[in-house]
Parts: structure tokens; C-alpha cells; sequence
């Protein structure tokens, strides 16, 4: 598997996922630390690769993303962006219903399935 189709498969099997410094107990840079604590304040599940344990993807991610910062939230397979962005969302009361409604709705499409 190339790096690429590992992030894409990353990204289409989280819904709401964060490519970041470190991992959410202990993030290795302060954009990192601000995202992860934004994002656990909307006290929605999300997963989080740490690009400092994975290289190929810290290398190929931006290029992918044609966004060439870290951290990086995806949202829905969409890149939402990154510190400043989550920033500006979270001020402006947008982060919040964005990741309740998202994980709303993998909880209620994984209820269906186990049914």
C-alpha cells in the first residue's frame, strides 16, 4: 500500500480525524496542543495520527492535502484545516456542530448496522 492510499484509507474510515505533533495526551508542538484541546471541548470522539511517528505520511500529507501545515483536521474526508482555521471556527461557534453532527451521524449509522 502507497502512502497516499494509506491516507486516504485513514481518512475514509474516520470521520473526524486529526493529523497532528504528538498524540492528544501528550502533543509535541503548541498549534497541536491548541487543536486537540478545541476539538476535546466539543467532547466528540476523533482519531489522531502523529506524524512525528509516521515520516512517509508527515512527507506525502501536504502534498496530498495542498496544505503544507500541521496540524490538520479532516472532517467527512474533507480537510477542514489547521490551527488557525479551528481557531476562527471555534470562535465563531461553527467547530462544535460541525463535529457533534458528524459524529451524530456515524453513531446513528453504526447503531443501524449492528441492528
Amino acid at each position: 500500500m502507497t502512502t497516499t492510499e494509506k491516507i486516504k484509507r485513514q481518512i475514509a474510515e474516520n470521520p473526524i480525524i486529526l493529523y497532528m505533533k504528538g498524540s492528544p495526551l501528550f502533543p509535541q508542538c503548541g498549534f497541536s496542543a491548541r487543536a486537540v484541546k478545541m476539538i476535546i471541548d466539543c467532547k466528540e470522539p476523533f482519531a489522531h495520527v502523529d506524524i512525528l511517528q509516521n515520516p512517509d505520511i508527515r512527507a506525502e500529507l501536504p502534498t496530498f492535502a495542498n496544505w503544507p501545515t500541521f496540524p490538520q483536521l479532516w472532517v467527512e474526508g474533507e480537510l477542514i484545516g489547521g490551527c488557525d482555521i479551528l481557531s476562527d471556527m471555534n470562535q465563531n461557534g461553527q467547530l462544535q456542530p460541525l463535529l457533534k453532527e458528524t459524529a451524530e451521524k456515524y453513531r446513528s449509522q453504526e447503531a443501524k448496522i449492528s441492528q
